[in-house]
C-alpha cells in the first residue's frame, strides 16, 4: 500500500526533472500528502507533457457516486489488466505522479512507527499511476487517480508487504505514451525498484495525522527499536 508521500522539491526542479514547461497552479512543498487530497500528476497530450492536479483516490467514469475513491487510492500492478476499474485505464489513461519519498508504518510487537522511504540520492522520482474522469448527475467533472503498487523490495519488505511502483527514469516516456499500447512491455515496468538505490529511516509520529504537513514530518529521528 502507499497511503502517504512527500514532495519537498521546488517547481524549477520539477520542470527540469520531468520535462514540463509550466506549473499551472501555485506550487507548494508537501511533507505529508494523504488520500483525498489534490496531488500533482503528469500526462502526455499531443506529444507534450502536461502537469495538473488530480484527486488521490480513483472514481471510475462509470461509478454511481464518489465513494469508491476511499477504496481506490492504490491498484495492484499484478491485476490491473483483470479488474474492471483499471483494465481500460491501463490502455490509455496512464500518468506519472512526482514524489521524492513515501511513508509506511513498521510494526514491532503491538506498536507501529512511521518510516520514510526514498532514493539514497534524495532526488525526485515518478510513481506509476492511472487516472479517470467522473461526471456527477449535474454535469460537474471530477478528475481522480490511483497509484500502482507491487511486491516490496528488500528495503521495504521489513516494513510493509507492498510498495508503490517507482518507474525507472528511462521508462517514464513509455508509460506516458498513450498512442502506443504494448501490454507486456508496460506490465514489465511495474516491478519493485532497485533496493540498492533506496533507504528508509524513522520519522516522528506526527506523520500519523494528515493535518501535519510540515518539515518536521521528514526529520530523521533515532530508531526506537534499535536497542529493543
Amino acid at each position: 500500500m502507499c497511503g502517504r508521500f512527500t514532495i519537498v522539491f521546488d517547481s524549477d526542479e520539477l520542470m527540469e526533472r520531468f520535462n514540463v514547461n509550466e506549473v499551472p497552479y501555485e506550487w507548494n512543498k508537501r511533507y505529508n500528502i494523504a488520500p483525498g487530497q489534490l496531488i500533482p500528476a503528469i500526462i502526455e497530450d499531443r506529444g507534450q507533457r502536461r502537469l495538473g492536479q488530480l484527486k488521490w483516490g480513483l472514481v471510475p467514469y462509470w461509478s454511481k457516486d464518489e465513494k469508491s475513491s476511499y477504496k481506490m487510492i492504490n491498484a495492484k500492478a499484478e491485476t490491473i489488466q483483470e479488474k474492471p476499474a483499471f483494465k481500460q485505464l491501463f490502455v490509455r489513461k496512464r500518468c506519472i505522479i512526482p514524489a521524492d519519498g513515501f511513508y509506511e508504518w513498521r510494526k514491532v510487537g503491538v506498536e507501529k512507527h512511521p518510516m520514510r522511504i526514498m532514493l539514497k540520492t534524495g532526488e525526485p522520482f515518478a510513481f506509476a499511476g492511472l487516472f479517470d474522469t467522473w461526471t456527477n448527475p449535474i454535469g460537474e467533472k471530477l478528475h481522480t487517480c490511483t497509484i500502482l503498487t507491487t511486491k516490496p523490495n528488500q528495503i521495504v519488505e521489513n516494513i510493509h508487504d507492498r510498495m508503490p511502483v517507482i518507474l525507472q527514469k528511462q521508462d517514464e516516456a513509455i508509460w506516458l505514451d498513450r498512442h502506443s499500447y504494448d501490454a507486456d512491455r508496460l506490465q514489465s515496468l511495474l516491478v519493485p525498484y532497485d533496493s540498492e538505490k533506496m533507504r528508509a529511516y524513522p520519522v516522528p509520529a506526527i506523520v500519523g495525522s494528515p493535518k501535519n504537513d510540515m518539515p518536521a514530518c521528514i526529520e530523521e529521528i533515532g530508531d526506537p527499536y534499535l536497542f529493543s
